[in-house]
């Protein structure tokens, strides 16, 4: 997982034939180092087509996923480890790199109380087996910290690395992303230094989740940070374009956050690689 890269719901947030094809050439034609691929149906995916596709185009992929309420690991760890292999399965059928996001539970899951120390042992189960299956299939397996609004289990980089130590899996990196990062970090640079150890790839998302660069965070202080930890993971810019009801709900995106795709990518996507350019990431 290196090289710069950008989320698949840029183009399309349903991962069917269809959309594969009108996302891998795209990401190709801006010369993308991968895509992140949102494996949130996986019955819909046809592994062999996007395997050839992403061949065809030299194109490296990692998937992410949240979790569903039936399979939320805090309450379910059976039925979260039952979802997160059948992921990995198909993740790897792909030919893909990697499966992370929040895959200890769902975008939007709170109870309304703070975290309990069973809802932290269920997820650390459900994790632990995930690890070991995605060992197995020698796929890298990933936890994405997010904001408090969309989960409340995990929202910080030292969050993350705990409950990996807590698990005590060597395979499991920490994903953050700059978005959750302005919401719930004491300044991006401390999440990246808390996190350093097991971090292995980020989400460059701004701060309305629109046009980097357009927004409030610190660029100049996430670059130079893991610069400073001489980080060598995947960049991968997110930001929404697309949003089926069900995820602009859990997402709490209400509004268009950037006028087009072509917005992003013509303007935002120049400003993350001149940037990571600047700091002498890529």
């Amino acid at each position: 997982m290196e090289g710069f890269g950008v989320h698949t719901s840029m183009w399309t947030m349903h991962w069917d034939r269809a959309g594969a094809e009108r996302t891998i050439p795209a990401a190709a034609a801006y010369k993308m180092d991968f895509i992140e691929i949102a494996l949130l149906n996986t019955a819909i995916v046809d592994a062999a087509h996007t395997r050839d596709l992403l061949a065809k185009h030299e194109m490296r992929a990692v998937c992410s996923l949240g979790l569903p309420e039936e399979s939320w690991a805090s309450v379910n760890p059976e039925g979260a480890i039952d979802h997160l292999i059948q992921a990995m399965d198909k993740t790897k059928e792909m030919g893909a790199e990697a499966l992370s996001g929040v895959t200890y539970g769902g975008i939007g899951e709170r109870t309304g109380l703070p975290p309990t120390q069973s809802e932290y042992d269920n997820i650390a189960r459900a994790l632990e087996a995930a690890a070991k299956h995605a060992k197995s299939l020698g796929i890298a397996f990933g936890i994405e910290p997010v904001n408090r609004y969309e989960n409340h289990l995990i929202n910080t980089g030292w969050q993350a690395v705990e409950m990996i130590e807590k698990v005590g899996a060597d395979n499991i990196f920490v994903h953050l992303d700059t978005y959750h990062m302005n919401i719930e970090e004491k300044g991006a640079a401390n999440g990246i230094l808390d996190a350093r150890e097991h971090l292995r790839y980020i989400h460059l998302s701004e701060s309305d989740r629109g046009t980097p660069g357009e927004g409030t965070c610190d660029w100049d202080e996430v670059y130079a940070t893991l610069a400073a930890i001489g980080f060598k993971g995947g960049l991968a810019m997110e930001s929404f374009i697309n949003m089926p009801p069900e995820i602009g709900y859990g997402l709490a995106v209400w509004r268009p956050v950037a006028q087009s795709f072509e917005e992003v990518m013509d303007k935002g996507l120049p400003f993350l690689r001149n940037k990571a350019a600047q700091y002498r990431l890529i």
